[in-house]
């Protein structure tokens, strides 16, 4: 069961909604013709005017009845007075022609505008005394004048009997009409399909209705009638979308040609408020109602003023629920916005706290870039001198070896010089004594291996120092090495002061030069240096260590 409803919920609704769609775009398109409204006037009062123009330059009594006529008309559906002010005056100009056609004619447009302004009594006696025999052309027109007043006759019927008589005999004058005119005429049509609205026959009606509006013109008058007959059949079958949609249709027909007299918008307007759509219906019932008075339709203006005091009542009921939901809107809102001013301000100070925080922590946070920039200055300092240390005890291990080494090894050289002169000396060779004691090959010797030793040692420290220490010089072409040696002296003035040995004074004690030598040979380089001179043992001193 549940499946079911599922699947007719699928099929119909998308119907339903375009359905409501249709409605919707009908209503806009209604509401819009209702606000040009100046527009459609001013159209009719243009047609009008020409008329009345035409009129003033008519001599003959014939040409005033037909531009009488065309006034009627203009006016038939537009202002009731003026209609029975130009019928009568088209009744005159009748009698005065003697043509008997024309006195029906206007006899008819006067009796049937009377009954427009509710004056049953003076129609029916004008239509009394019509001879329609003597004008058969006219007898469908008398038809259908006689059948519409006895309607408006037994709608304000006094009694049930009353209304009973008057049905009676306008179903006399229907069968008439339908009798008079040919079936495919327009009173035939309308005849037809009313009598197929009394008895039942709906789809019939829907049949014959639906496949001839769509031949219709949209400035055929006729247009709204068939729209409203359909409306009706529709309401009899409890379809009310689709009366509602035909309403509409009639009623924007009706104000298109600014017709004054008309029952779609009224009706409209009811069924709107029904359903609840109370601005809607205030808004058409009004303008029915300032048509209505316009047109001086007391038929119609009595029909709305019969429902105008329910639909202003509503809207009124309307106007001051939403008046109330207004006002309590807008103390909602006024709470809201306090809240809200209460909530920016705490935000404001909030954020006042958060800029001093945050400029706070600006603050220290360039104190703490400063911090940290010293601190790394101060641990690149810590690990050059880290770096220093290292190759400090480096070479204080390595020569601290060499040293005791070569202590060793001198300790043993002495004592075996010791028994070579102790040997000469005891053999009483005093002259061969006296040369050894003179001369310096022993001491040459030992100073030439002292050197080269400390060469070796120096550059298994050192291994690049010779390269690296030419870069620092913009010619080092003067550093030229002999077959066999290691270090020159200039080489070895540096390689001391690379290990921290500075003074020109201990560098002469240490390589046996004078201390003018070894200050003439620093100046020179000094003076080669690629670099600032000042900085030429500085960076002498970093040779090694990567920097």
């Amino acid at each position: 069961m549940h499946k079911f409803w599922t699947t007719v919920f699928i099929i119909f609704f998308p119907i339903f909604l375009f359905s409501q769609t249709e409605i919707e775009s009908l209503l806009d398109k209604l509401d819009e013709t209702i606000n040009n409204s100046a527009q459609y006037r001013a159209k009719k009062e243009s047609e009008i005017t020409k008329l009345n123009e035409l009129l003033k330059y008519t001599s003959t009594n014939i040409q005033k009845f037909e531009i009488y006529g065309k006034l009627y008309g203009e006016y038939r559906f537009y202002q009731s007075d003026s209609a029975l002010s130009y019928a009568r005056k088209s009744l005159r100009i009748a009698n005065q022609l003697k043509d008997l056609e024309k006195i029906n004619t206007a006899k008819l447009n006067l009796a049937s505008i009377m009954e427009t302004l509710g004056m049953y009594k003076e129609a029916t006696e004008i239509l009394n005394k019509i001879n329609i025999e003597s004008t058969p052309e006219l007898k469908g027109s008398y038809f259908g004048v006689n059948s519409s007043l006895y309607l408006s006759m037994s709608f304000y019927a006094a009694s049930e009997e009353e209304k009973n008589k008057y049905v009676t005999i306008r179903k006399q004058y229907s069968d008439s009409i339908l009798s008079f005119y040919p079936v495919q005429s327009k009173s035939h049509l309308f005849t037809q399909s009313n009598r197929l609205i009394d008895s039942g026959k709906y789809t019939k009606n829907l049949d014959l209705l639906l496949n001839y509006f769509p031949k219709m013109s949209d400035n055929d008058t006729d247009q709204a009638v068939v729209a409203y007959l359909i409306s009706q059949t529709y309401q009899r079958k409890k379809d009310y979308e689709q009366e509602k949609k035909w309403l509409i249709i009639s009623a924007i027909s009706d104000l298109r040609l600014e017709k004054k007299e008309y029952i779609s918008l009224r009706a409209l307007a009811y069924l709107l408020y029904k359903e609840g759509d109370i601005d809607r219906a205030y808004k058409y019932i009004k303008r029915s109602l300032e048509d209505a008075l316009f047109c001086n339709a007391r038929l119609r203006t009595f029909e709305i003023s019969r429902m105008m005091p329910i639909i202003n009542e509503a809207y009124e009921k309307q106007n001051e629920t939403n008046r109330k939901q207004l006002v309590l809107f807008l103390v909602s809102a006024s709470i809201l916005a306090l809240i809200l001013l209460v909530i920016l301000i705490l935000l404001f100070k909030q954020m006042k706290k958060l800029a001093k925080a945050k400029r706070e922590i600006s603050i220290a946070n360039k104190q703490f870039l400063v911090l940290n920039q010293d601190l790394k200055i101060f641990n690149e300092k810590l690990n050059e001198t880290n770096t220093t240390l290292k190759e400090a005890n480096l070479v204080k291990e390595i020569y601290i070896g060499h040293y005791l080494d070569q202590c060793s090894t001198y300790i043993s050289k002495l004592d075996g010089y010791r028994r070579k002169l102790n040997i000469i000396l005891s053999s009483g060779k005093t002259k061969e004594l006296a040369q050894v004691i003179k001369s310096k090959e022993f001491i040459e010797e030992e100073l030439k291996e002292f050197h080269n030793n400390f060469d070796k040692t120096f550059l298994s420290l050192f291994p690049n120092f010779i390269e690296e220490f030419k870069s620092l010089l913009t010619d080092s072409e003067d550093i030229k090495l002999k077959a066999g040696e290691l270090m020159n002296t200039e080489l070895r003035i540096f390689a001391l002061i690379r290990l921290g040995i500075t003074d020109s004074v201990k560098i002469s004690e240490f390589l046996r030069y004078s201390l003018s030598t070894i200050y003439n040979y620093r100046t020179k380089l000094r003076n080669k240096a690629v670099g600032p001179r000042d900085e030429f043992e500085s960076n002498v001193m970093r040779i090694g260590t990567n920097k």
